[in-house]
């Protein structure tokens, strides 16, 4: 019996300690676009540049050495952030959405935006979007830009919106604020020559038809504001975001906070970092690009210093998967890797393309800061983690596979244990990892492949021979993820569609069974 005492304080005593620190916390969400577990500093010692404010959340708050994004692509990564729920349960199965479509995201579906505006938030978005808007006409020939956008953020629990659409590469670019463009995306334009890497620009002089960028650029153009510039984008989000925080900082500090979701277009091509960071570090353009990203996240912390408002603001910094291709070519030029010792990149399956960057920071709400975590978490679980901290139930349709770690934050002796993580790829292969386990499944002709990951994190030996029962467990543990609807316990809940090929261990008979 004595035994069991200090186990009762501490179950008695953790959740007192999280409703005292949950005072209702400002909440910014900082998401990077292709940026590896390798390019921030803190998590690298042999980088190539240094990344000083990225470094101070992790010093300050707590560094997830194990955080992951759900998928390796861009969109469902997205998704899964904001809804708490796989992308794969909805129609997209594989690679992105463009910048013109219905949102991924229904209308009636929780986010962490309608989370926090439905608990007494003031919610913003600055950045990009990357899940789908209604534009006003089909396409370029019949816009009406007099109209608004429609299935967009403002339609998703943000009160405000400024931003981009899409990745950069995608069209319709614009600056739009609200549901309307400031300046309509009248011109057209193609990828241009880059100089700092080897990407491309999405740069002025722009043309009055797609035709004519075809005749100058050789490839037909995409529909552009003619006051865009690929360059600007950090600059202009930081900006607004904090033109945005200041208008709300007297009512935070009356009792209404705000959450701001701002998810950055670096340092996903064109990789264009601004003159004043040319030279900075080894790592050439790419470098500059992540140290001008490091430079906007200290703008971001010096306005919480300088309104009162740092020590009850969280912030979470991830990225949306692991870093471009360019990877293998930044090795060999300047001894950088952006994986780290992780295998693969953005698209794999393997965790080079999904353990990203993942630091929470919260003066307020965590005990012992500087802290390590390697306890598995995925960007999945900051809805139920909000929820957590604001003592919300989510209800049986929301946030169906996101569990909170709350109890991290404020208990530096937690034992968080995450149930079966699910990971994705662009080409619709699927992962599980339980524990320091992971199983990646078949796909078309790759075969099944088991990992340590404890002994083995950079997957170079599969030792699925070696304990065919750990597979099978886990595979089992796959198929009720799937078919249940959601990760956690609760009331089953159905995908949105039926049975796709990329379910190859799962016959067709047995998903529609339990659909």
């Amino acid at each position: 019996m004595k035994s069991l005492v200090p186990l009762l304080f501490a179950w008695l005593i953790v959740p007192q300690t999280l409703s005292a620190a949950a005072e209702k916390p400002n909440v910014i969400v900082i998401y990077t676009d292709d940026q590896g577990f390798g390019d921030a500093s803190c998590l690298n010692p042999d980088a190539k540049f240094q990344t000083p404010n990225l470094d101070r959340l992790a010093a300050e708050g707590i560094a997830f050495t194990n955080g992951h994004s759900s998928d390796s692509v861009c969109t469902p990564s997205r998704y899964g952030l904001l809804t708490g729920r796989y992308s794969w349960r909805t129609t997209l199965k594989k690679s992105v959405m463009v910048a013109e479509g219905k949102c991924l995201i229904d209308d009636s579906r929780m986010t962490l935006a309608s989370l926090l505006r439905d608990n007494g938030y003031h919610t913003a978005m600055v950045g990009k979007w990357h899940l789908g808007m209604d534009f006003p006409g089909s396409s370029y020939r019949d816009r009406d830009w007099t109209k608004p956008v429609k299935d967009m953020p403002l339609d998703k629990g943000f009160d405000y919106f400024y931003g981009v659409p899409a990745s950069l590469n995608y069209g319709v670019l614009a600056w739009f604020e609200g549901r309307y463009a400031k300046v309509p995306p009248t011109k057209f334009t193609a990828k241009k020559p880059n100089d700092r890497h080897v990407d491309y620009r999405i740069m002025p002089p722009y043309q009055d038809t797609p035709e004519e960028t075809a005749k100058v650029v050789g490839t037909r153009g995409m529909e552009v504001a003619p006051d865009f510039v690929d360059n600007q984008c950090l600059t202009r989000f930081t900006d607004k975001a904090i033109q945005w925080m200041e208008g709300k900082a007297s009512d935070a500090k009356s009792g209404k906070p705000f959450f701001v979701y701002l998810p950055y277009t670096s340092p996903h091509y064109p990789v264009c970092p601004l003159p004043e960071f040319h030279g900075q570090g080894n790592a050439g353009g790419y470098g500059e690009f992540v140290i001008e990203t490091d430079y906007h996240v200290g703008r971001i912390l010096k306005f919480l210093e300088q309104s009162g408002l740092d020590q009850n603001t969280m912030i979470v910094y991830s990225s949306d998967n692991g870093p471009e291709t360019s990877w293998k070519r930044r090795i060999k030029e300047f001894d950088h890797d952006s994986s780290s010792i992780y295998r693969g990149g953005k698209r794999d399956i393997y965790e080079g393309g999904h353990r990203v960057p993942f630091f929470v920071r919260w003066p307020n709400g965590i005990t012992e800061p500087g802290r390590r975590c390697d306890a598995l978490v995925g960007q999945l679980d900051v809805l139920a983690t909000l929820a957590e901290i604001l003592d919300v139930e989510l209800p049986e349709n929301a946030g169906e596979d996101s569990q909170s770690f709350a109890a991290v934050l404020v208990d530096p002796d937690a034992k968080h244990e995450r149930l079966p993580l699910i990971n994705h790829s662009i080409g619709g292969r699927f992962s599980v990892t339980e524990g320091t386990w992971k199983l990646v499944l078949p796909h078309d002709k790759a075969k099944y492949e088991l990992y340590d990951l404890a002994k083995d994190p950079a997957e170079a030996s599969n030792v699925i021979a070696l304990h065919p029962e750990i597979a099978d467990s886990l595979q089992k543990k796959l198929t009720d993820i799937v078919l249940n609807g959601r990760t956690t316990p609760g009331e089953a809940q159905s995908n949105d569609t039926g049975y796709w090929r990329d379910l190859t261990w799962i016959k067709a008979s047995e998903y529609d069974a339990r659909q």
